[in-house]
């Protein structure tokens, strides 16, 4: 089977690989990291502004704390866009702060998915948006570099959220990356 998944979901996807390796065929892992959080000020600073964002939900709602979250999540040039920002903002009030608050426990406490990138045997599409400020392209060229079978693409006028920003490009991309390759035979995505 192949799996794709974006963000947090990518990290998911990662450790369906470190559980069941001998049943992925093909990944695809779009705006999204594989380091642990890092110790020290940095690590407490990215605690703090996650918890931050936390009290926000409890205290004014999801939507509150998604009108926050969504500054940096979108390219700058469609923050004035109104349906996309709408579809974000009513994606995230469709969970609870306790949903929120698991997934923040599960990222703050993420581990190194360095092991399981640098041991693939199975073609890895690598995908981010150009202007992703939380899960940057540089980010994406480090994975690369542990990856073996991996290609990197770009989406460009996008940011973190490229499958709801540019869902035309991210959906070739996947197809550049994963379907196009010899090393998958028959396809089944699960994202």
């Amino acid at each position: 089977m192949l799996l794709a998944g974006h963000s947090m979901g990518a990290r998911i996807v990662l450790e369906a690989v470190r559980l069941a390796p001998d049943r992925i065929h093909g990944m695809a892992l779009v705006d999204t990291g594989f380091l642990p959080r890092l110790q020290g000020p940095a690590g407490q600073q990215e605690a703090q502004k996650r918890l931050d964002l936390l009290r926000t939900a409890r205290q004014q709602g999801v939507r509150a704390m998604a009108e926050i979250w969504v500054q940096g999540m979108v390219h700058p040039d469609r923050m004035k866009d109104g349906p996309l920002l709408a579809s974000i903002l009513q994606m995230f009030e469709q969970k609870t702060a306790d949903d929120f608050e698991r997934q923040i426990h599960a990222l703050l406490n993420r581990p190194d998915a360095t092991s399981v990138l640098q041991g693939l045997k199975i073609p890895t599409a690598l995908v981010c948006g150009e202007q992703d400020a939380w899960s940057p392209p540089a980010q994406h060229r480090a994975m690369q570099q542990h990856v073996p079978h991996s290609s990197l693409h770009l989406i460009p006028h996008a940011g973190h959220m490229a499958p709801m920003e540019q869902p035309a490009a991210l959906a070739q991309a996947l197809l550049d990356g994963l379907l196009n390759t010899p090393l998958v035979s028959q396809p089944n995505f699960i994202l």
